[in-house]
């Protein structure tokens, strides 16, 4: 018995998939902030239903056309690594949401934290952490699709 939650401690996020961080009221990424904002403001712009675009099966919002074009151009730049999940917690071995409000900007990509504990622990060993959060994301299965109505 021991054997087997050693062996479970040790797989990564496993029975998760990888998926996008949406709102459970809205279904919107990010809880509506802007991506792109996040690189060219001091702090992120909550976005608007004006400026959604679709990506990868999830609304995104915008605070102006202008950022909107700048995803469309590039979204895998802007939007957040692993789906906006909590960054710490990917290098941990599991999924957990993310406040959008607690990040990053990490080899010049947006990484999202749960709390300022989960990303003053990943600042302290941010290297190590940091790859340890992309091999476990890139373990994961993709998020199956989703059933057509």
């Amino acid at each position: 018995m021991c054997l087997v939650l050693a062996a479970a401690a040790t797989a990564p996020a496993a029975a998760q998939s990888k998926g996008t961080v949406v709102d459970f009221l809205t279904g919107v990424a990010i809880s509506g902030y802007d991506p792109v904002s996040y690189f060219t403001e001091p702090e992120p712009l909550l976005g608007s239903a004006l400026y959604e675009y679709e990506w990868n099966g999830v609304p995104w919002y915008f605070a102006t056309q202008a950022n909107r074009d700048i995803f469309i151009d590039a979204p895998e730049v802007y939007a957040p690594l692993f789906g906006g999940h909590c960054a710490m917690s990917m290098a941990r071995g599991f999924l957990s949401d993310s406040n959008p409000t607690i990040y990053r900007i990490v080899e010049d990509r947006l990484v999202l934290f749960y709390s300022v504990g989960n990303r003053e622990a990943f600042d302290i060993a941010r290297p190590t952490m940091f790859t340890r959060a992309v091999t476990n994301w890139q373990a994961l299965p993709d998020h199956p699709a989703r059933a057509e109505n």
